[in-house]
């Protein structure tokens, strides 16, 4: 079984990814979704969770070989951060959303040197607009940024073309394509619904997919 395969049939075991077609979520956005993702749930299943960050130590030996430092997006990247440091025996921090109003008035927690080569660990990207906010404040502070590795990605093309633009590679464990094709073959959502789910994918704003 490929590791797209294994990893979505993980996440939708425990339902951190949970698909409702017919019923669809509220994103804080206003949008309309039909699936739900909570990759938070990785971390309390002790089996999904050491797929998960074998899976993204894997991606980072694989593709980002010369990688020094590991850097957790705030906040649900650092524990994933955190975790595949401890396999790799690599260096671990995180950047803040923004900057602390206290004490040295920090952004990226943990030690970073100029010219350093770090990879973000990112749980989920959709349109990666904070991902590249990260990406801004590390290259910002000297980091040379090898790329992202994370457990999930949309593939939303608004996503797609801004890490195309920031020059920003990256690789995740798997994707919402795989995870609605598991998704069919186990029975979780009926096979006719994928091709709703990809009409999402391909463009949030249009809804014409409920009720199809």
């Amino acid at each position: 079984m490929s590791r797209e395969k294994l990893i979505a049939k993980d996440l939708l075991s425990i339902k951190a990814v949970f698909f409702r077609p017919d019923e669809p979520f509220t994103w804080a956005s206003g949008i309309k979704s039909p699936v739900y993702c909570d990759n938070r749930l990785t971390l309390t299943s002790p089996e999904v969770r050491n797929d998960v960050e074998n899976g993204l130590a894997e991606i980072v030996r694989e593709v980002y070989p010369e990688c020094e430092v590991l850097m957790g997006t705030s906040t649900a990247g650092i524990a994933h951060a955190a975790i595949v440091g401890h396999i790799m025996g690599l260096p671990m921090g995180y950047v803040r959303s923004s900057a602390k109003d206290h004490g040295r008035g920090n952004q990226i927690e943990g030690r970073l040197e100029p010219g350093q080569k770090v990879v973000v660990i990112e749980d989920l990207i959709s349109t990666a607009g904070s991902v590249l906010d990260v990406v801004k404040v590390l290259r910002e502070a000297g980091a040379e940024v090898l790329g992202v590795a994370s457990i999930f990605t949309y593939g939303m093309k608004k996503g797609l073309d801004r890490m195309a633009e920031a020059d920003v590679k990256n690789v995740s464990l798997t994707n919402f394509d795989v995870i609605a094709e598991v998704a069919a073959e186990s029975g979780y959502i009926r096979k006719e619904d994928v091709a709703r789910l990809i009409a999402f994918r391909n463009n949030p704003a249009d809804e014409s997919w409920i009720g199809a």
